[in-house]
């Protein structure tokens, strides 16, 4: 692949993972400001499992057998932007919620699609997809930095270099954008540029043209018979239930980080992502020091540890809340990116890449639909006279994640190729 390409991916990627991180870290907040209460706004950050269930159909049942991978990408692209910017015009919820469901429809698949467009144009996918990868979770990063920097004082916009990186906090005067519909409308500009752009990206035809494909191959449920596994079930089960609490994060912790008076909540959020890249670099040394399952115990811990410190901290200890954050990166790569490695290790050839696709329906799919709904539901049930017991928010999830641990710990076995390393 020449240097040329690998830029034109770069940008792609970037883009991609830009759009969703413009808004969904600061959707909370926006809902407030349209009276929307807690329970709804669950529903809202559900929709996200909903669509990512209904992906693997439109991929696998559409894009992989008709369409060249960029047409079907810019697609969806465009139609999801123009969804995002109805989004961000709605002044009630009746009219948000259809169309941000409809935004998601199109955006999921794209995440898959955006791979598959890589994948199909490298030589050596291993080796040379990992750093355009990284794009994403920069275009991430880039996001909360402009969302959690940017300010209207009047109607003149304002920049605010962001406190923890040495500026000074904005006046309080000056509204975040964060609070307005603007990263909506970002996300969708930037949703339709990409749409544009993926079509002058190289022709990658359907991969499965011509072949028949059925719904169970589709959703990866020829995997179920790994589930023969005591631990595979096992990591299955445990990988559904810990992304419910991951859910909490997501929704409410930006939310939160404003209510305890931390200046540009969206770029310090953006930590968390930082902390990902970095902690991605030890996971294969890790990984052969200390094997799958405690790896992934690892990775539970630290959700546990996460809520607990958020739970503790309060407007007069910060570092609290900048530690809980940091420690996302090692939340999500010591249990997702280990628990890939594991399905990847325990799955025969013929259904690896079905049990990937099983694991993410069940994982962002089911798992961040329900943690969404419960989420919602706990923090209605947490407020009193529109004031949130943050305490009582947070030691939720960090219960729910300690006894997913102790099952997990009790119930799994180490594969016996990495116990005997």
């Amino acid at each position: 692949m020449n240097s040329s390409l690998t830029v034109r991916f770069c940008i792609m990627m970037f883009l991609q993972f830009f759009i969703w991180g413009v808004w969904y870290v600061p959707m909370w907040t926006f809902l407030g400001t349209l009276d929307v209460e807690a329970g709804l706004r669950g529903t809202a950050y559900a929709a996200t499992g909903v669509a990512a269930m209904i992906s693997p159909f439109i991929v696998g049942m559409i894009a992989d057998r008709f369409f060249p991978t960029e047409k079907v990408f810019g697609f969806l692209h465009l139609v999801g932007g123009a969804c995002l910017l109805v989004v961000g015009n709605s002044q009630t919820w009746d009219d948000f919620y259809p169309f941000l469901l409809l935004h998601l429809v199109c955006y999921m698949p794209t995440l898959a699609l955006a791979n598959s467009i890589c994948f199909q144009n490298m030589n050596d996918p291993q080796k040379q997809f990992p750093p355009i990868r990284t794009l994403g979770t920069i275009g991430w990063i880039a996001s909360g930095f402009i969302v959690g920097s940017s300010f209207f004082a009047g109607e003149a916009y304002q920049f605010a270099w962001p406190a923890f990186l040495g500026g000074e906090a904005p006046p309080s005067d000056w509204e975040s954008i964060a609070m307005t519909s603007m990263p909506f409308q970002i996300g969708a500009f930037v949703s339709i540029a990409l749409g544009l752009y993926s079509f002058s990206l190289p022709n990658t035809p359907p991969k499965l043209k011509g072949k028949t494909v059925s719904p169970a191959e589709v959703l990866g449920l020829k995997a179920l018979r790994l589930m023969k596994d005591p631990s595979f079930a096992v990591f299955i089960v445990c990988s559904f239930l810990v992304c419910i609490p991951l859910s909490f994060y997501f929704q409410s912790a930006n939310g939160f980080l404003k209510e305890m008076g931390v200046a540009n909540s969206e770029g310090v959020m953006t930590l968390g992502q930082v902390s990902e890249i970095f902690f991605l670099l030890l996971v294969p040394f890790f990984f052969r020091k200390l094997g799958v399952k405690k790896m992934l115990m690892v990775g539970m811990f630290f959700w546990v540890a996460r809520y607990v410190l958020f739970a503790e901290a309060d407007a007069q200890t910060h570092a609290l809340l900048f530690l809980g954050v940091l420690f996302h990166g090692i939340c999500y790569d010591f249990f997702f990116v280990t628990g890939q490695l594991y399905v990847d290790k325990a799955a025969p050839d013929d259904v690896r890449s079905g049990a990937q696709g099983f694991i993410a329906f069940v994982t962002l799919g089911a798992g961040m639909f329900v943690g969404g709904l419960l989420n919602g539901w706990w923090n209605a049930r947490q407020t009193t006279d529109g004031v949130l017991d943050w305490p009582a928010v947070w030691y939720f999830p960090a219960i729910m994640a300690a006894v997913v641990l102790v099952v997990f710990a009790l119930a799994f076995k180490e594969p016996q190729q990495e116990a005997a390393a």
